[in-house]
């Protein structure tokens, strides 16, 4: 009876007793409308700086430079979620990446077979790694560590340390081609239109359960500000040669994982287990296996950045994906996952890795020397995680 009351009071409420603020506002995270306007200040900033940062052919390129980041972050952002860590997603880049030139120019072998290969290697790196975390309980910390060492060591020697080229032109189009405008723009329309198709779909379930729901002109204003954002994404892109091949990658991935992690059940258990692990091994949730499919999930994104990475450069080198895993890293944590685990999304691990690579672009156009960069990103992660901790302990209180 009581629980009736409450849903009939529920229903009871009138939708437009929230106020726009709180209706705009009040509901999303904090954190990721900061990270959005700390990016749109960055690129009004190095726009000011410099006036080539904003021009279309610079935008085209800073994406396409993101892609790799941006897809490792995807991955890593499961694992930090699950309160764990890899060290070794830079190291499987490369090496899966030197396998894939192996593959391609000592084998001659079709590209197609080459891809498959790759990220089968980048599968099993995974899972070897996930297994001796899960079902040997040595620390996530130490086995990737030690991952990053080995798997770095043994491109050096399968690769006999010499930059292997690939000419193979199917490999080549994956990080370097662009996709027609026509397409750019049927992209576009079908983005606002599952804009629009999945906010009808939230408010009719609200209704029909009897939640509160925003009112129509608040959600009119938040499908016309993200198709605003789609519509000039096409543009820039459309108005250099058109959106680059790598993005499409991210996007598929991002929808997919994204998926993953908030609509099934294996991504509420992967937020379970981080959260509390002991109380997700009371609800029956198999902690071991899940871990481990975390760490292979990770490996095989690694491998695709691989894949991505190799056809940009057009060759595999030994030092191909070094330091990638702080980049990926530091681009979850600036987007809010939290290293203490259970908090975290795929969006804003996007969000993050456009910021990381938004400042390696901007500082590099400004001719800022290298170890600059090294100082301002080590700082913006070590503010990120502080922030994280601070908001963590006024929970607590």
């Amino acid at each position: 009876m009581q629980l009736q009351k409450e849903l009939q009071d529920r229903r009871d409420v009138p939708a437009t007793r929230k106020s726009l603020w709180s209706s705009l506002f009040g509901e999303m995270d904090v954190r990721a409308y900061t990270m959005v306007g700390a990016l749109v200040l960055l690129w009004v900033l190095f726009g000011i700086l410099n006036p080539t940062f904003l021009t279309s052919r610079n935008l085209s390129n800073l994406f396409t430079q993101m892609s790799v980041t941006s897809i490792l972050a995807i991955g890593m952002v499961l694992v930090i979620v699950a309160a764990h860590i890899d060290l070794s997603v830079g190291s499987i880049v490369g090496l899966t990446g030197g396998i894939a030139a192996i593959l391609s120019n000592w084998l001659g072998l079709p590209a197609i077979i080459v891809i498959l290969a790759t990220m089968a290697a980048g599968a099993v790196l995974g899972l070897l790694q996930g297994w001796l975390v899960a079902y040997k309980a040595i620390p996530a910390f130490i086995v990737t560590l030690g991952g990053m060492m080995v798997f770095r060591g043994v491109l050096m020697g399968v690769t006999e340390s010499k930059t292997i080229p690939i000419s193979d032109p199917v490999i080549g189009l994956l990080g370097n081609a662009y996709f027609a405008k026509g397409f750019g723009i049927v992209i576009g329309l079908l983005a606002v239109g599952f804009l629009l198709w999945s906010t009808y779909r939230k408010r009719s379930s609200r209704q029909k359960y009897g939640f509160e729901v925003a009112p129509l002109g608040v959600d009119i204003i938040k499908v016309f500000f993200l198709a605003l954002l789609v519509g000039s994404f096409v543009f820039v892109m459309n108005n250099y040669k058109g959106i680059p091949f790598p993005i499409i990658f991210v996007i598929v991935l991002a929808i997919i994982f994204y998926f993953i992690s908030t609509k099934t059940t294996f991504g509420r258990h992967i937020y379970a287990i981080g959260g509390n692990m002991e109380a997700a091994r009371l609800s029956g949730i198999p902690i071991k296996r899940k871990t481990m499919l975390i760490f292979v999930l990770n490996g095989l994104l690694a491998s695709i950045a691989a894949i991505v990475l190799t056809s940009r450069l057009a060759s595999a080198t030994i030092t191909a994906g070094n330091m990638a895993e702080m980049d990926a890293i530091a681009a979850c944590v600036i987007g809010g996952t939290s290293l203490m685990g259970g908090v975290g999304t795929v969006i804003g691990a996007i969000i993050g890795a456009l910021v990381m690579t938004t400042l390696d672009n901007g500082m590099s156009l400004m001719g800022l020397e290298s170890f600059w960069q090294y100082v301002v990103k080590g700082s913006i992660l070590v503010i990120a995680v502080w922030l994280d901790i601070s908001n963590r302990r006024k929970g607590v209180k």
